[in-house]
């Protein structure tokens, strides 16, 4: 008869719960009810007519979604990311190169100062250039999908000033802030979620840890927000 060891047999220290010595063979499955157990005193083997060889033990699961996928980063949030991240970046090329060359139709520098001079801001031409510059360095890096924590923060950035100054028109309407606020959602995402893995950030450190790199980027974000607001506006 068998008898009950309550011995850890196993990695995961439960009792009787792994294999036991047999005379020449490499371990079984125990049955505690088959009562043909016995220990030969002679050769100091345990008898293993009551054991069933593993190759022949059939595989149990407790429950049929063992064998579900497990929840990954997939493809689809690859191309989400890429699609999302390509659309705005190409955005703000174009409003940079609307306010820094004029292209497009846009104010150019000269332009561009003379609006923010008529919104309250001083030195309104060396913000113009910082303003075109940050977008359209920031756009061509989130087309490439290269420092996208700096990038997005960039135009994070830029668009909350925006949002700031055209207030007064409301969120809809005209001037409204429906389009900067919209811009400024997607760089938010973008900050934390960082540019997926169809990116030239793929496998660097803020793109392995964008939580914390979004998180001091937004902190960067926000600083140069209050600065260009409260250090450059006037009114």
């Amino acid at each position: 008869m068998a008898t009950h060891d309550d011995r850890s047999a196993s990695s995961g220290g439960y009792p009787d719960d792994g294999f036991y010595p047999a005379s020449g063979s490499g371990g079984g499955v125990h049955h505690f009810d088959d009562g043909t157990q016995s220990f030969d005193a002679s050769t100091k083997a345990f008898d293993d007519t009551g054991y069933t060889p593993l190759d022949q033990v059939e595989p149990h699961y407790e429950d049929d979604d063992d064998h579900r996928r497990v929840f990954g980063w997939n493809g689809g949030t690859d191309l989400g990311l890429l699609v999302l991240r390509v659309g705005l970046g190409a955005a703000f090329v174009v409003h940079g190169l609307q306010k820094v060359f004029g292209l497009f139709g846009g104010p150019g520098i000269d332009g561009f100062a003379k609006f923010l001079e008529s919104s309250g801001f001083r030195e309104a031409r060396i913000l113009s250039w910082v303003t075109g510059i940050t977008e359209l360095g920031g756009g061509i890096l989130l087309v490439f999908g290269l420092f996208t924590p700096l990038a997005a923060a960039g135009i994070l950035g830029v668009m909350a000033n925006a949002i700031v100054v055209k207030w007064g028109g409301g969120f809809f309407g005209a001037p409204g802030v429906e389009q900067e606020a919209s811009f400024a959602v997607m760089a938010f995402a973008l900050l934390f979620t960082g540019p997926g893995r169809a990116a030239l950030d793929y496998g660097r450190s803020w793109f392995r840890r964008p939580l914390l790199s979004g998180s001091v980027f937004l902190v960067i974000a926000a600083a140069a927000v209050v600065a260009t607001l409260y250090v450059f506006r006037s009114v």
